[in-house]
């Protein structure tokens, strides 16, 4: 694992990484539905489980071959 993949976000930067507001970045990661722990009371993500997240989220939504 590259430096940059096992990198650790803050809730900050990773509502800056998606382009998403903090709040809905939390609510997501209350829910489970992003890939996220706590340490030390904060929420904290690991930038290659992210990009996994995303890349799985975007190959659901693509409409299979005909």
């Amino acid at each position: 694992m590259t430096e940059v993949e096992s990198e650790i976000l803050t809730l900050e930067e990773v509502a800056a990484y998606l382009k998403a507001g903090k709040r809905t970045v939390y609510r997501l990661a209350q829910k489970g539905e992003i890939p996220a722990f706590k340490l030390g009371g904060t929420w904290r993500f690991r930038r290659s489980e992210l990009d996994r997240w995303i890349a799985e989220s975007i190959s659901k939504k693509k409409p299979e071959a005909e």
